[in-house]
């Protein structure tokens, strides 16, 4: 079986991610990698970058935080979310650590209830 295209690495331990990732599954095949269970020194990276945002290796470039999401939701056919992450600068690297490190905020709680109904 051929690998898919896209190879994300995660973290496995984090529910938000999990049910972003099965959302994403519904229109787009992807290797899912938790970086807890993955050498990612193959990817050129290290555990603590890795604890810290999202990445996304496509076409032998990598990606990471808000630059691999909006890859990720382009691939999916989200594309004009895709374009404004990606043309928001910024605003989108603040948004996207703002949620990383509030995972377990109320906010992204009832966003992952909602991902994962």
């Amino acid at each position: 079986m051929e690998k898919p295209p896209v190879a994300v690495i995660y973290d496995g331990q984090c529910r938000f991610c999990r049910a972003c990732l099965n959302w994403l599954e519904k229109k787009l095949q992807v290797e899912e990698l938790a970086y807890q269970d993955i050498d990612t020194t193959r990817f050129g990276l290290t555990k603590q970058e890795c604890s810290k945002q999202v990445y996304v290796q496509h076409r032998d470039e990598t990606s990471a935080g808000a630059s691999a999401i909006a890859i990720l939701l382009s691939l999916r056919g989200n594309k004009v979310m895709a374009f404004l992450i990606s043309r928001s600068g910024p605003l989108a690297d603040i948004g996207y650590r703002w949620v990383a490190a509030h995972r377990n905020s109320w906010v992204i709680r009832k966003l992952t209830q909602k991902l994962e109904s």
